[in-house]
């Protein structure tokens, strides 16, 4: 709890760094810089080329977890809860203790606001820790994602959700795809954090997908800005190896028995 206290404590103070991570070796360089790694479903596209993040599995999620753990020492790790494994409050306690258990996580996070408010709260009621997520929600987008809080009623079941989801006891909401003014209003209004994705600079920190940002993945989304070419560098290595090889060159009686 006193790293989700820490979480909490950064509102209004200092802008909160999160980005996902899958596996142990990503995590350990993750964890000497950031506030929050997610085991984001996301996975199920960047390494499954799945076409939905309701594809998902929970077998999947605690596996690559598992690994994710083992390289996170300071960071607070938080766990996406895939698509149907919170139907009901019941199968939600099961599915989450399931998770917290296997990959001694420190959260879990669940898509939705009112529809899924009773999960939340009974989460919570048992001592699970939960961090909310509102606007576009990947497990429930039908079609093409397209960006909320554009019109009156948007607006209002938004900041409606927002302040639910609070009173429920998470601590600390995802806004994606968010009209900036409206996430705006959604920060200065909540006393709990939210962590944008695609949603302004005003959100109390922010988000992305890991591969998106160090170029392993081709993507032409919005909000994803490539911080760094990993590609190019992998290429390089990848390249000189074959080349190594194919001479004869490697391995020398340095690299060998």
């Amino acid at each position: 709890m006193k790293k989700i206290k820490k979480i909490i404590d950064k509102k209004n103070k200092s802008k909160i760094v999160c980005l996902t991570a899958y596996s142990k070796n990503m995590a350990e360089e993750l964890d000497k810089y950031v506030d929050i790694v997610l085991v984001g479903d996301s996975l199920g596209s960047v390494l499954y080329n799945y076409s939905t993040t309701r594809k998902v599995t929970l077998t999947e999620m605690i596996n690559h977890s598992k690994s994710v753990r083992s390289g996170v020492k300071k960071s607070l790790m938080v766990v996406d809860m895939p698509f149907n494994t919170y139907a009901n409050k019941n199968l939600a306690l099961k599915n989450a203790k399931k998770i917290i258990k296997k990959t001694k996580c420190d959260a879990v996070k669940l898509e939705g606001g009112k529809k899924i408010i009773s999960q939340v709260k009974f989460l919570i009621k048992n001592k699970i820790p939960v961090m909310g997520h509102l606007g576009l929600l990947p497990q429930s987008a039908k079609g093409k994602f397209k960006s909320k809080g554009k019109t009156p009623k948007e607006i209002n079941q938004l900041m409606n959700d927002a302040v639910l989801l609070q009173k429920t006891g998470v601590f600390a909401i995802v806004l994606e795809c968010i009209k900036s003014s409206i996430a705006k209003q959604i920060t200065k209004k909540l006393k709990i954090p939210t962590i944008g994705i695609g949603s302004s600079v005003y959100c109390d920190g922010q988000v992305l997908v890991t591969d998106d940002l160090i170029g392993l993945n081709q993507t032409k989304i919005k909000f994803v800005k490539r911080f760094v070419n990993v590609k190019k560098y992998i290429k390089a290595g990848i390249r000189k190896f074959a080349s190594e090889v194919r001479s004869k060159k490697y391995p020398t009686k340095k690299y060998s028995y």
